[in-house]
């Protein structure tokens, strides 16, 4: 038997345009001969629809979509994810189900069991967790279909007290099919095969993983979805960040090979550079707009955000604004307009010395006597901030946001000023990798000017600023932010592992009185295993560590 792989970017909440991809897709695997295809979870609301999920009228219009596909499949059968309501009166009132469209209408329903109720995940939230398990009769197999995290019980370190494989593996299937909405991150999709083909090994039987691709919102889907047999070989493998399609034959999937094929992902940094472009262009594209804004500085993360704005839009869709002041070097304006130039992207420049100098002529009644400080350089990127919303008011642009993740951590940055945007394109990836990501971005051929990478960084609001001034070396400031951040370590922990117990004190007190700045900037494209916003819920008001 043929089935096909259906790896898509749904719209969460456009059931039309979703609708339209799958029977598209139907019509599509149909004409090649497939007698069954496979969609991601919750491919028909999109993946997540966090609290759409609370109003009857999107699920009945799921159910209503689902029953409009499922006139297609007359000649094939289709594997789709919806939301179904819970029928039973106990529990919460939704399921998460994969349905099986044949026949003209749903013959079987699947529930999710297993429901993710850690970092960026809710579902318990929404979802009653499934308790009945039973093999899909389809085509002379028998099917165990799983929903995404239904299959990531298995190791040595189990999260859930059972695994749903084991309640269908009593009834002995012949191939095991996952839906999933798995989120990108950069360390992801090692672990992600490692768990699959734990399950291949455990059970003894081939796998279909279909995965959603796309970015909703700041969660970016990487797809990747695959197909394996039952030794753990990868039979067919569909692309990362982009929808794709392909067919694989149930002969190949009972073959008994050998595992002798070697999956080589890509590096980190270019997993991230896609995964960011990706990011930018479906944030743009499903909210209807078109054109970015950003403040062009001359410094590393506006030029790698120039970079990716770029890719991701097209360049006459970007345009840069050098917003220099009083402190700015020369180099800052010839660097960003090298950058701009080697793109092809717009630019203009609007000094902000006038801006300035108005603010402080209307406050020096109330500044006088007083020495110049935070607030003055404050005001000078506040100043850049109203200019960028007023040009993207004026005409139409989204404004990207370019502070990097070390910055955002530490609150090295002006709540209202340079903190201001749309879609925070940096604010998940350290400044570390921001100069990695510029150094792959010039693999092949110097786009981003040299200078830009190897001067000192520098917010350049008071004389001879260096970023050094107020904070350790990146170098070294990456690394506790990443040990506390994403592995959870504890100030004495960091120091034994050899850093300065007085740095380690300082930055954790940084990035915990800094939250209530971090409450209030934009979305922030995640790629990291803990990335600020939804992910990452800390109290605003606490007394650890500071």
């Amino acid at each position: 038997m043929k089935i096909a792989l259906a790896q898509i970017n749904p719209h969460i909440g456009n059931f039309q345009a979703n609708a339209d991809i799958i029977i598209d897709l139907i019509k599509k695997a149909r004409l090649q001969e497939a007698r069954l295809i496979v969609f991601p979870e919750l491919s028909i609301s999109g993946y997540p629809p966090r609290d759409f999920l609370d109003f009857d009228d999107f699920i009945n219009k799921c159910k209503e979509s689902a029953l409009t596909i499922a006139k297609e499949c007359t000649e094939i059968a289709a594997i789709v994810g919806l939301p179904v309501f819970n029928e039973t009166g106990k529990g919460k009132r939704l399921f998460n189900a994969a349905a099986l469209l044949e026949k003209g209408e749903i013959t079987a329903i699947s529930h999710k069991a297993l429901l993710p109720n850690y970092d960026v995940f809710d579902e318990y939230r929404y979802f009653e967790q499934g308790r009945d398990f039973s093999i899909w009769e389809f085509e002379g197999e028998r099917l165990a279909v799983t929903i995404c995290e239904d299959l990531w019980n298995v190791g040595e370190k189990l999260l859930y007290t059972f695994s749903p494989m084991d309640k269908l593996a009593e009834q002995n299937p012949t191939l095991m099919i996952n839906i999933a909405a798995s989120p990108f991150h950069s360390e992801q999709a090692n672990t992600r095969l490692e768990i699959l083909r734990s399950n291949t090994n455990q059970y003894n039987l081939p796998l279909i993983y279909i995965n959603q691709v796309g970015a909703q919102t700041e969660l970016l889907f990487d797809g990747g979805s695959l197909a394996l047999a039952a030794s753990g070989k990868v039979v067919r493998r569909l692309s990362t960040f982009s929808e794709d399609f392909q067919i694989v034959d149930t002969r190949e999937l009972h073959s008994n090979g050998l595992i002798s094929n070697t999956v080589h992902e890509p590096e980190r940094i270019a997993l991230i550079h896609d995964a960011l472009v990706m990011g930018i262009r479906d944030y743009f594209s499903k909210m209807g707009f078109k054109k970015a804004i950003l403040g062009l500085s001359g410094g590393i993360d506006s030029a790698v955000v120039l970079v990716l704005a770029a890719r991701a839009l097209g360049a006459d869709n970007v345009w840069g604004v050098l917003l220099p002041s009083r402190y700015s070097s020369d180099h800052s304006v010839s660097d960003a307009v090298e950058i701009s130039d080697n793109l092809g992207t717009r630019q203009s420049l609007v000094p902000i010395e006038e801006a300035f100098n108005a603010f402080e002529h209307t406050l020096q009644p109330l500044f006088s006597g007083t020495p110049f400080g935070l607030s003055e350089e404050n005001m000078q990127a506040r100043s850049r901030a109203v200019i960028l919303m007023a040009l993207s008011n004026k005409f139409g642009y989204i404004l990207l946001n370019t502070s990097n993740k070390s910055e955002a951590a530490v609150g090295y940055g002006t709540l209202y000023g340079d903190m201001c945007g749309g879609l925070s394109v940096l604010g998940d990836v350290y400044k570390t990798d921001v100069y990695a990501l510029a150094r792959y971005i010039n693999r092949s051929g110097a786009i981003i000017p040299e200078n830009i990478i190897t001067k000192p960084p520098s917010a350049e609001l008071r004389p001879d600023q260096k970023d050094s001034d107020s904070l350790p070396d990146y170098d070294i400031l990456d690394q506790i932010l990443y040990k506390y951040i994403e592995k959870f370590e504890g100030p004495d922990q960091i120091i034994a592992d050899g850093f300065d117990a007085a740095i380690v004190n300082k930055t954790l007190r940084l990035v915990n009185t800094n939250e209530y700045k971090r409450h209030q900037t934009p979305p922030i494209l995640r790629v990291s295993t803990k990335a600020f916003g939804m992910g990452r819920r800390m109290p605003l008001v606490a007394k650890y560590l500071g």
